[in-house]
């Protein structure tokens, strides 16, 4: 079962590491025209199949006053961030099914977990207290990344800066000095890259964060008994029988 899901993960992955066609005309960052041109086949990553497509008129709104480039980059933010903890979790949800055929936990961080459990099962295994602590943690990057501690020269993504861009962690975490800790690119080992291999690199990410939501989504969906082909049928797919939409519901103990 974990060598089809690993398959599964992998065999849309292809279409995003093709060679780029010649790139069109963009308009200003997270602009409706720059959505238009990416869509359109700039540099064949995004969607260029189907076109541009909004059948909501979502790239013409105006969220919370922010004006329609504002919206369009907290839209684009809020994709890219979906799609990273998407692919965080498909990875997981995969990293964790492999004791229910095994029998144990063998590979670390899950080393000591409860044995032949389902993903979803490991988190209610978690006590309160860890489950907030969690929380807390994200709770801190949000606030970080939305304002608490912009560098100088920073550009928040509602106002013309980057969507997706996680902004580096300069001074101490309480009484802990970091310096400089650059979420974005934590270690410096990999070679320089110019703007277009960048770019490109962005549009992979987001097309590999579409499909992990969808992955994920699957396996959820799957687990809760409902027909996702080709998932269902596959014998010792890990059932659950709580809902994941409630993540405190299963144990209120602190400890």
């Amino acid at each position: 079962m974990a060598k089809l899901l690993v398959a599964l993960a992998l065999c849309g992955t292809a279409s995003a590491y093709v060679a780029p066609a010649a790139p069109k005309a963009v308009g200003a960052l997270n602009s409706k025209a720059e959505l238009e041109a990416l869509a359109e086949g700039n540099g064949d990553f995004l969607g260029s199949t189907l076109g541009f497509w909004d059948p909501l008129g979502i790239s013409d709104q105006d969220f919370w006053n922010l004006g329609n480039e504002g919206t369009i980059g907290y839209l684009r933010h809020a994709e890219i961030k979906h799609g990273r903890v998407a692919m965080a979790g498909f990875l997981g949800f995969l990293a964790q099914c492999t004791p229910i055929v095994s029998g144990e936990h063998a590979l670390p961080p899950y080393r000591g977990y409860v044995a032949g459990v389902t993903p979803q099962e490991q988190w209610d295994n978690i006590p309160l207290i860890g489950k907030l602590q969690i929380f807390t943690f994200v709770g801190m990057l949000e606030s970080y990344g939305e304002g608490a501690g912009q560098p100088d020269g920073y550009v928040h993504y509602t106002k013309g800066g980057l969507p997706g861009y996680f902004p580096p962690i300069e001074g101490r975490i309480g009484p802990f000095p970091i310096g400089n800790l650059n979420l974005y690119k934590p270690f410096d080992i990999f070679p320089e890259q110019s703007e277009d291999e960048k770019a490109r690199g962005r549009q992979v990410e987001i097309n590999n964060g579409r499909l992990a939501m969808l992955g994920l989504i699957s396996l959820l969906t799957e687990s809760n008994g409902l027909i996702v082909p080709p998932l269902d049928g596959i014998e010792g797919f890990p059932k659950y029988a709580g809902n994941v939409m409630i993540p405190f519901s299963a144990d209120f103990s602190l400890y």
